[in-house]
């Protein structure tokens, strides 16, 4: 009866402290903010304010994603206080889907699309049938045959525009191009088997490929773009006015971390410092 008093306290213990770290964050802890980031350059760019936050009294824990799918629901049902990798309309669309009302507090900067060079390296005189690669997220996808479209490759319907997927919207498509729509993040690995591919700058930092960027090809060119496609720390609503979120904020929104994406990055990522 001991022994299985003992293992019974044991499991018990291993329980709870599974449980603990599901959960994730330290819940009550009004000094600790859990914010979730995808890697590049988003958690890159919090690990330079841990120790800013820490002079302020606070503790920034970081909890890395690899993928676009599971930020907001992580922050929607409470496992993470805040989450940094998207833009307006990713979110935008997320919140219509869901109901969530995740809330916008700090535009930290604009990661251009490029047309980056598999197959073929230059966009002249491109043989008809080439085969593009883009995002197959809603948001991304549009942005990317929006990015085609600045370039003279395709042209969209207008009713369509900023809705446009690879199967409804081009209006026209002088080369017969093909366009494949493939997940965000294996877009680099595929390069080898299309003739471009429309790579996020994070992405394409992550996998390696931003010398085969295509010159002159990229959304930095689009005046409409750096607005439009900001990537956002996000919270929960009501939670704008937390002091850890504000303490966050002014961590970020500094001429230090400018400099930093600047030289780090050298213009795959561009700081933009917007407070809705």
């Amino acid at each position: 009866m001991k022994r299985f008093f003992n293992t019974l306290v044991a499991t018990a213990a291993l329980v709870a402290i599974f449980a603990l770290v599901g959960c994730g964050r330290n819940d009550g802890d009004e000094t600790v903010l859990v914010i979730g980031a995808t890697a590049v350059p988003h958690y890159e760019i919090l690990l330079r304010v841990v120790d800013v936050m820490a002079e302020e009294g606070f503790t920034l824990e970081l909890r890395e994603f690899s993928d676009f799918s599971t930020p907001n629901p992580a922050l929607q049902d409470g496992s993470i206080d805040a989450n940094f990798f998207q833009h307006r309309p990713f979110l935008d669309n997320f919140n219509a889907a869901s109901g969530a009302g995740l809330v916008p507090v700090f535009g930290m900067h604009f990661e251009p699309l490029r047309v980056y060079a598999g197959r073929l390296n230059s966009l002249e005189s491109i043989p008809s049938g080439a085969v593009f690669a883009i995002p197959n997220d809603p948001t991304n996808e549009t942005r990317a045959l929006q990015l085609m479209e600045f370039l003279g490759l395709i042209t969209l319907h207008a009713h369509t525009r900023g809705t446009a997927s690879a199967t409804t919207g081009i209006a026209t498509n002088p080369h017969n191009l093909e366009i494949r729509p493939v997940v965000a993040q294996s877009l680099p690995s595929v390069l080898p088997d299309v003739d471009f591919a429309i790579i996020n700058g994070n992405v394409a930092l992550q996998g390696g490929v931003i010398g085969l960027a295509i010159p002159g090809a990229g959304e930095d060119l689009d005046p409409n773009a750096r607005l439009t496609f900001t990537n956002y720390v996000v919270v929960r609503p009501g939670y704008e006015n937390d002091p850890r979120i504000v303490a966050l904020i002014n961590a970020l929104d500094t001429d230090e971390i400018q400099r930093f994406i600047e030289e780090t990055y050298l213009g795959r990522v561009v700081p933009t410092r917007i407070r809705p």
